[in-house]
């Protein structure tokens, strides 16, 4: 599968060296060169400097031919909007986007992105644990 991956922080990095190691296509997408630094030395991953929601920069990645798009940046904004281009105008037929404000992820998610929103998640794990009957 070719994946389209915005984002090489510490999650984009993980995805991207584990997608690669299952032998899919990769390409990460990230505004700073150094955050590169982060993929395994002997993946083989297609590295692209810029802006995700640029076009051309998308089109570097090879996203006309991508089955999938993951956006991971640190900004709700940046993954919402590639997100949304991803699927509207590249029509990817797998696109998901990390979103930390849970009032955006659900917002987003009623327009039908995909969205992975690790706030509501941890927020409900912490309540599984708290309302267990055996808690240590």
């Amino acid at each position: 599968m070719k994946v389209v991956i915005l984002g090489c922080s510490k999650i984009g990095a993980l995805l991207a060296n584990w997608l690669v190691s299952q032998k899919h296509e990769v390409s990460v997408i990230d505004v700073d060169v150094g955050s590169f630094r982060r993929l395994d030395k002997e993946t083989h991953v297609r590295q692209v400097v810029g802006m995700g929601i640029d076009y051309d920069i998308l089109k570097k990645a090879g996203i006309e031919k991508a089955e999938a798009f993951v956006a991971v940046t640190n900004s709700d904004n940046t993954n919402l909007t590639a997100a949304q281009i991803a699927q509207s105008k590249f029509n990817i037929p797998r696109v998901i986007a990390r979103v930390r404000d849970p009032k955006r992820a659900k917002a987003f998610e009623e327009i039908g992105l995909n969205i992975m929103c690790p706030t509501i998640w941890a927020a409900e794990e912490l309540k599984t644990f708290l309302l267990k009957k055996e808690s240590r």
